[in-house]
């Protein structure tokens, strides 16, 4: 028989992970970071590419001499290359004056191709120079010297930070190494200068790739912020659009529903199949305006408040000629074709245009005229606001183009065309053709007109 005290309780083991201490980890990375960056694929070919020429300095410089300049950090490393040889030769004198230079100029033009690997060729030349130089109260000669710091500058540039570190570190213990082995702990000549001015060499090397890497990313930053500045743009725009579409859709099919309702009355004895279909029309067109409020609501505003008048249309763009004269702007205008009233939305995006063209004159061409050329045409409507280079001493205001952003969207919306250039004299157009299906077929009778107005 089985008692509470005969049944075991089962045993629950909890496995956990082994963790390092922070020294532990930092040492491995380290390890790890001495394995990636100096012997996995120390000797691959990495030819140095040419320099950008798109900088301040070097995209001012005429063509051909702009891509000569690509190749400086090429011709840098070879002069380098000579000044290693004729310092060699002029220290030691010689045959072996001039093997010792060939050497190392050969290994810091191993730079270009295998960095890496010439940073390794180097340090394990530096017994061969000894040799070379017959002085052996010295690590490295001078030339020696020279041509080592120079690899690790190139190989520093190519690489990251963290190599010249390591290399720093290398050649250092190599130093220290030799000097204890075979120097019996006298720090022979080319050791401290070596590591104190190859300290500081590596320290500009650092700097320069922080201050290269802060650059890229605040480049980075602006594009990805001028990209969200005209996302956001265009979104307002198109908020704007939808804000006027919809006051203007309000507005007709409220006059459908008030038509709808009053049309049985004026009808005497009007039949039930008559009376039902006009009370269907109403009661779509009043559902369809609620439906409308509702969806086209979301892109109003808090503080956003419906206009009193009706939206504005070809028709009102005296007043805004007007208003635009009082504003210190000259202003003609002409007319062409047979004028004839278009569907509200082609209405206002024309006005529209036409008004931020001429406002764009304003703050962009101070001092300057305007001509405004309003064309009728069988298959649409086309617009062109010319304005000549500004003129006097008031400096033009400097512009977001969200004006021109939104005559884009307006014309996109109703599959339009549109350019936005400067002119030949210093002034700038906006031209616009809004395409515009012929409802019913014009008069033969109808005449063209053509109006001029300054």
């Amino acid at each position: 028989m089985l008692t509470t005290a005969s049944v075991r309780p089962h045993t629950v083991l909890h496995v956990t992970e082994k963790t390092h201490s922070p020294e532990y980890r930092l040492a491995a990375d380290s390890i790890r970071g001495l394995r990636q960056d100096l012997f996995h694929d120390a000797f691959a070919y990495r030819p140095l590419p040419p320099m950008a020429t798109d900088g301040p300095l070097l995209r001012r410089l005429p063509g051909r001499i702009r891509e000569g300049a690509a190749w400086l950090p090429h011709a840098a490393v070879t002069f380098v290359a000579l000044l290693v040889i004729n310092t060699a030769f002029f220290t030691l004198g010689g045959d072996s004056g001039l093997l010792l230079g060939l050497v190392s100029a050969g290994v810091l033009l191993m730079t270009l191709i295998r960095p890496v690997g010439a940073f390794w060729l180097s340090l394990g030349s530096a017994p061969v120079l000894t040799v070379l130089s017959d002085h052996w109260d010295m690590v490295w000669p001078p030339s020696g010297v020279l041509a080592h710091m120079a690899v690790m500058v190139v190989v520093a540039l190519r690489t990251r930070p963290r190599t010249g570190v390591w290399m720093w570190v290398l050649t250092g213990a190599y130093g220290f190494f030799t000097s204890f082995v075979f120097f019996g702990g006298f720090y022979p000549a080319g050791v401290g200068p070596l590591f104190v001015i190859g300290a500081v060499l590596l320290l500009l090397v650092t700097l320069f790739h922080v201050r290269r890497d802060a650059e890229q990313e605040v480049a980075v930053q602006q594009s990805v912020t001028a990209v969200e500045r005209g996302r956001r743009t265009l979104l307002e725009e198109r908020t704007t659009i939808a804000r006027e579409l919809h006051d203007v859709v309000a507005h007709h099919m409220s006059v459908v529903a008030i038509q709808a309702e009053a049309a049985p009355y004026r009808v005497e004895n009007p039949p039930p199949e008559l009376e039902a279909a006009f009370a269907t029309i109403r009661e779509n067109a009043v559902a369809a305006l609620t439906e409308l409020r509702r969806i086209l609501g979301v892109v109003r505003a808090e503080d956003y408040q419906a206009p009193d008048a009706p939206q504005p249309v070809l028709a009102d763009l005296g007043n805004l000629l007007g208003n635009v004269r009082e504003a210190g702007l000259t202003v003609t205008e002409t007319v062409t074709g047979a004028v004839r009233p278009l569907p509200p939305g082609v209405e206002l995006s024309a006005y529209r245009i036409i008004q931020e063209a001429l406002s764009n004159a304003l703050r962009h061409a101070p001092g300057s005229s305007a001509k405004v050329e309003v064309s009728y045409v069988l298959g649409g409507l086309g617009l062109r606001i010319v304005n000549t280079a500004p003129q006097g001493l008031v400096k033009p205001s400097p512009g977001a183009g969200h004006g021109i952003t939104g005559m884009r969207e307006r014309v996109s919306m109703l599959s339009g065309e549109m350019t936005a250039e400067p002119t030949d004299d210093g002034g700038y157009a906006v031209t616009a053709f809004i395409p515009v299906a012929p409802a019913e077929a014009a008069p033969a009778d109808a005449p063209a007109a053509t109006k001029e107005q300054s």
